[in-house]
This record gives structure tokens, C-alpha cells and sequence, in this order.
């Protein structure tokens, strides 16, 4: 549970501007702060040693969906100490609103349903936040997916993935995500076995393709990270590494 390990991937996306060719992401999900320590530590450790544009955290900084929330907060603000750059968020399922203006304060924009552009010289692209769509259901995809001219690239940040041909249908060319954590406790040759959510088994963590219509956005990504943290109710984890993600923007010729 606490041998976090790097992933990188690159992303090849038809709809891509071009001076956003190497835009890189990292990809956090399901810290689980004030019960995940070691990942945690470990994670301090490696933030130097990692290059990237901004910072994209996707939900459950808790580690359980109830009680305090003071702990989970000064770990994260630790954590925030280590890393550069532009940070954006979403709360998850074990969040509460009420964690919303200390992230702020700590500087991490977070995206209720909201939208923000990011510019490289004349390009652009939209970064969309949605609220939890697992439990408490306040996601609006319509509300924030409207603005977006269909001809731009966005990127669509939820706590769950489960949405995603919802936003492959919205027009979204990226959907990162986490929940899962990969299944946590995965068996060697079966894999995982439970995603808590309705996605399947084989969607449960990493890069995938959705079809999403015609051209030029002819699939959508979908990258769920295993996670970082644990569940308070089975701290270990099984042939599911922890993991933090570098998501490479490349465009996809041909």
C-alpha cells in the first residue's frame, strides 16, 4: 500500500491543438490523506523528480465518507507544499463540501460543474470539473459541457468514471478519473474483481478508448487511475500498485 509507483502514458488525440503537443498531466486520485500515510510519504518523496504542466486531482481526499476533516486537510496541504505549478480539483464521494474554501485557500482550484480555459500562444483548451456523480449525484455534464464550442478540446474531470459514455457523448476528448482504486485487491491471472462503481472490470483502471461519434472526434480517452490511498476497511493492497500518473498530450496523426 505504500509502494507507489509512476505511470506515464501518452494520449493520442485527433482534436489536439498544436502547441498543446506535450502538455503533460498529473493525474491524482483517491489520496485517502488521513489514513493512507505511507502512500503518502512516499508520494512527498517522488513529487521533486516529476516534470508537468498542472496538476489534476480527482476526488476522495477522505478517507472515510463521514467525521472530521481536519486531518485529511493538513495532509493535503503537505502534499500542496510539493507540488508546482497550476492545480485543479473535484470532490469524490468520501468529500464534503465543507473542505471546498481551505482547498482554495491552499490554492487548488476546484471545479463544482465549472469550466476554466488554459492558453499556449492562440490555442486553448477547456478543463471541466463535475461534482460527484456516484452518490451524491450533483453532476451536471449538460451545464458545463453547453459553453464548450464543439470544434475545442476539453478535458472533463470526475471522481467517477462510470459516466464516461455520457461525456464521450457531451463531446469530451479526455475523462480522467479514479474510485476504483483498480479493484485494490486484484488476483494474478483474474485481475479485478470489484470496481464500486458501473463500470466494468476491464475499464477499472488505466487508458482506454470510447467511440463518440464521428469526426473528428471519432473516440474519447478515458484514463482511471488505481489511486494512491486505501480503504479504511481493507488497508492493503493486492497486485494493485499505488500510483501516480503522467498523462502525455500528443496528437494522433493519421
Amino acid at each position: 500500500a505504500s509502494s507507489v509507483q509512476i505511470r506515464h502514458n501518452d494520449v493520442r488525440l485527433p482534436a489536439l491543438p498544436p502547441l498543446f503537443t506535450g502538455f503533460t498531466i498529473l493525474h491524482l486520485s483517491d489520496l485517502h490523506v488521513d489514513i493512507s500515510h505511507g502512500a503518502m510519504d512516499r508520494l512527498m518523496q517522488m513529487m521533486p523528480s516529476l516534470a508537468y504542466d498542472i496538476c489534476v486531482l480527482t476526488g476522495d481526499f477522505r478517507g472515510r465518507t463521514f467525521g472530521a476533516i481536519e486531518g485529511t486537510l493538513e495532509g493535503l496541504a503537505r502534499i500542496r507544499s510539493r507540488i508546482e505549478g497550476p492545480i485543479y480539483g473535484v470532490l469524490g464521494n468520501h468529500d464534503t463540501v465543507r473542505m471546498v474554501p481551505a482547498l482554495e485557500e491552499m490554492g487548488i482550484r476546484m471545479l463544482l460543474n465549472e469550466s476554466v480555459s488554459i492558453a499556449r500562444g492562440q490555442d486553448q483548451i477547456h478543463l471541466v470539473g463535475i461534482d460527484d456523480a456516484h452518490f451524491f449525484r450533483v453532476d451536471n455534464i449538460e451545464k458545463v459541457a453547453t459553453p464548450i464550442p464543439p470544434d475545442e478540446f476539453s478535458v472533463l474531470l470526475s471522481h467517477t468514471p462510470e459516466i464516461y459514455r455520457q461525456a464521450a457523448h457531451a463531446g469530451f476528448d479526455l475523462l480522467l478519473g479514479g474510485h476504483t482504486p483498480g479493484g485494490q485487491i486484484c488476483l494474478p491471472g483474474l485481475g479485478t474483481l470489484v470496481t464500486n462503481c458501473g463500470i466494468d472490470t476491464a475499464r477499472a483502471r488505466g487508458l482506454h478508448q470510447h467511440p463518440a461519434g464521428p469526426e473528428p472526434r471519432e473516440c474519447a480517452f478515458l484514463h482511471v487511475s488505481a489511486g494512491l490511498g486505501t480503504s479504511p476497511y481493507a488497508p492493503v493492497r493486492l497486485a494493485c500498485r499505488p500510483e501516480a500518473t503522467l498523462l502525455t498530450l500528443v496528437p494522433r496523426i493519421g
